[in-house]
């Protein structure tokens, strides 16, 4: 492994143990459950994902793989608009409906992200986020079965998109479906190796580690704090926005301790990134100001 991606790792892990201190003893009610379902997460992901990963990433020429993800974030937009209709974000339906318009048409289906390399805006809004911005602000860490970290709000959410995904609207065939569900699975795991390598090498408890990784940065993007077990009782008038255009900033953060973010610079995107790295075939691409930002001032740190 490169000098580069071990002082990741050690910045990584020294930035997570200043917040890990913060956490509430009762953040993570579901432990048992969530630890149990992480080893078997686990036990699959080392066993045939990484192995079918480190085999699509040697074997599968860089244009070829670099086509397969752009095709999927394609799709991230098209989910990532009907969120943003949901939400009544006018501005941000539209964008993400220009970029699916942009990267089909020109990009050839979407192998080529023309927008991303037009820099327009990339927003990737999950239904999660929208039914934060609704009012589920906070939600219990929980860890999905073979999708890896999440929260009660998020779960509920990535359950109705899969159920009701862009690709089984595209693709008739039950067989197909499957074939491109494992695809973006393995893409996306495949990517994530250089980050879960480095995890190995770190004296860490990895549940904990990703856990408190997930849930720092789950905070950040959708404006609130985490500040220990919640309640899960979601009144449903809370459930619609007072102004769908603007959020109130200060609406989202509820009372109680302040969980210390380290600064990763994650969107949206690198975040599921972070979900991908337990197997959720729900995402997208890491970019490449993730590695960037990680190694901020890394040169003093001894390996």
């Amino acid at each position: 492994m490169s000098i580069k991606t071990k002082q990741t790792v050690v910045l990584m892990t020294m930035l997570l143990s200043v917040s890990v201190s913060a956490w509430a003893e009762n953040h993570d009610p579901y432990e048992p459950y969530n630890r149990f379902m992480y080893g078997v997460n686990d036990g699959i992901d080392r066993t045939v994902l990484v192995p079918v990963a480190r085999g699509y990433q040697k074997i599968t020429p860089k244009p070829v793989q670099a086509g397969v993800t752009n095709v999927f974030d394609n799709l991230r937009d098209v989910v990532s608009f009907g969120s943003n209709v949901l939400r009544l974000d006018v501005e941000k339906a539209s964008t993400d409906l220009v970029r699916v318009g942009i990267n089909t048409t020109f990009g050839l289906g979407g192998l080529i992200n023309i927008a991303d390399a037009a820099q327009m805006p990339n927003n990737k809004n999950s239904l999660g986020d929208t039914f934060a911005s609704w009012g589920w602000k906070n939600s219990n860490y929980l860890v999905y079965p073979l999708l890896g970290p999440s929260t009660v709000r998020d779960a509920v959410a990535d359950t109705v998109v899969r159920v009701y995904s862009v690709e089984g609207a595209l693709i008739d065939s039950e067989g197909w479906g499957y074939a491109a569900t494992a695809l973006k699975g393995v893409d996306q795991r495949a990517k994530m190796l250089v980050y879960t390598d480095g995890l190995d090498m770190a004296a860490v408890d990895r549940y904990a580690y990703m856990r408190d990784v997930f849930m720092s940065v789950r905070a950040k993007q959708v404006n609130g704090v985490y500040s220990g077990a919640v309640s899960e009782d979601i009144n449903i008038d809370d459930l619609v926005p007072a102004d769908s255009h603007e959020q109130d900033s200060s609406h989202l953060q509820p009372e109680g301790m302040e969980l210390e973010v380290f600064p990763m610079g994650m969107e949206q995107t690198q975040l599921h990134a972070v979900h991908d790295v337990f197997i959720e075939p729900i995402d997208q691409t890491v970019s490449p100001s993730l590695v960037g930002e990680l190694e901020l001032n890394v040169a003093d740190v001894a390996i």
